[in-house]
């Protein structure tokens, strides 16, 4: 017999979750099919355990600095397994906590990996589940290259899985995952290389903060080989090599990771058979709504190929459910001006366009403020890393289109001045603004010299 629901969420992450959550609290009976663990790849192999060891390479940083302001501490290394075990006891709490509120909920927890077998219909473990909705947001894995010796490398998921420190890495791509490890193993001691097709880091930001970061990076010690086409892992006396096409070998690694990008987890739902195509990389093709080319089929999150984040699969799942259980039939994402982070040594931010995009737009109405800077907090030791800050402002109100930022607590100074991208502030608006000082963050509110 088929057992029936008002909705079937195929993947627990955060966006499966979030959807599930708002239908049941509308009253609707929901279903997750989900072959692991839930929270998905944010919560077990993504952003929370990197935010924990991001958090650990800093606090090694602070203390290999430390004697420069008068604290009598040293740096005797790493004790990595203590590091990994506790990294590890705080997932399992947030893994419990889900179990226990799905249960709460109500919800039904489906384990195994769905597939549709017809509109509505999902078959797990050779059951069928029918719902007149179902909401595709089965997440992303890691992409390996198809090049010889690749399995000699490992991905992020790989790295989480380490119970030594790998002391000499090479990491192969230099975009969000790339930066974001290069720069907790180097500041845990480890010593970095970093390869990547593009000429720079971060390629599709601002070159504000390609720039300033690869200073950053090259300032901390990680060694950058831009642009390097690797074309074969090998195994070699002194240890893993990378090659490039063009023939350069660098040798002597013991860990090398690939951070070359994500796919979408999607080949294997068997859509063709419900008559959805797949873009050529996986993607899913949505409307604005979230609508696939099918009535009744949804996909959120990295299968929808726009903005891999976190948040954005939560906040699309919420308004998805709003509009189908809710009757707010207009309430969906607006995918603009969504602001985003990359945790490097110091971390990046960014909201809105780029300075090229903007002047791409107006090519006569932009202007741009920026700075940069040695923050305080580097006096005493000196030679610290650069602070970078930008402001993209468009016609004659100035209104404020782009932020761009590098530096120490630029992570969290971005989530409130997005909200002020959102509403529409001008630059006038930002110096109408008494500035907090000494902090960082009051030069985006005293910005004088256009550019």
């Amino acid at each position: 017999m088929t057992q029936a629901f008002d909705l079937i969420v195929l993947g627990g992450g955060s966006g499966g979750l979030a959807v599930a959550e708002r239908a049941v609290q509308y009253g609707q009976r929901v279903a997750i099919v989900e072959p692991s663990k839930l929270g998905g790849t944010c919560v077990n192999l993504g952003c929370v355990p990197k935010k924990i060891m991001w958090f650990a390479a800093n606090l090694a940083e602070d203390v290999r600095h430390a004697r420069a302001s008068g604290v009598q501490a040293d740096l005797d290394g790493v004790e990595w397994a203590t590091l990994v075990a506790g990294r590890d006891r705080v997932i399992a709490g947030i893994n419990g906590y889900w179990d226990q509120y799905a249960i709460d909920l109500g919800v039904t927890r489906i384990n195994g990996y769905g597939q549709l077998s017809a509109p509505g219909v999902v078959q797990v473990n050779n059951e069928q589940y029918r719902a007149a909705h179902v909401v595709i947001t089965t997440g992303s894995r890691p992409i390996v290259p198809p090049v010889p010796g690749a399995e000699l490398g490992i991905t992020s998921d790989g790295f989480f899985a380490l119970k030594q420190q790998p002391m000499n890495v090479a990491i192969v791509g230099a975009g969000y995952i790339g930066i974001e490890l290069a720069g907790v193993l180097q500041a845990l001691g480890s010593k970095v290389t970093m390869v990547a097709l593009e000429n720079r880091v971060l390629e599709t930001f601002d070159p504000l903060i390609s720039d300033t970061l690869t200073h950053n990076l090259e300032h901390a010690g990680v060694q950058l080989h831009l642009p390097f086409a690797v074309s074969a892992l090998e195994r070699r006396s002194d240890g893993l090599a990378v090659l490039s096409k063009d023939g350069q070998v660098l040798t002597g690694f013991d860990t090398i990771i690939w951070a070359i990008g994500r796919t979408p987890n999607t080949r294997e739902l068997n859509l063709a058979s419900v008559g959805i195509e797949l873009e050529r990389n996986g993607v899913i093709p949505t409307d604005l709504f979230q609508n696939t080319t099918v009535a009744g089929l949804y996909a959120i999150g990295d299968v929808t190929g726009r903005a891999p984040l976190t948040p954005v699969a939560i906040a699309a799942g919420r308004r998805l459910a709003d509009r189908l259980f809710n009757q707010q039939p207009e309430r969906r994402l607006d995918y603009d001006n969504i602001p985003t982070v990359v945790f490097a040594h110091p971390p990046v931010g960014s909201v809105g366009m780029t300075e090229a995009a903007a002047r791409a737009k107006w090519p006569n109405e932009v202007r741009i403020y920026q700075t940069q800077f040695e923050p305080l907090r580097y006096a005493l030791r000196g030679n610290g890393p650069r602070t970078a800050m930008k402001l993209v402002c468009v016609g004659a109100n100035e209104k404020i289109v782009g932020i761009h930022l590098v530096g120490d607590g630029v992570d969290e100074m971005l989530q409130g001045f997005a909200v002020a991208v959102k509403m529409g502030a001008t630059k006038a608006d930002f110096d109408n603004t008494v500035a907090i000082h000494p902090v960082s963050a009051e030069e985006l509110v005293t910005l004088k010299t256009a550019e």
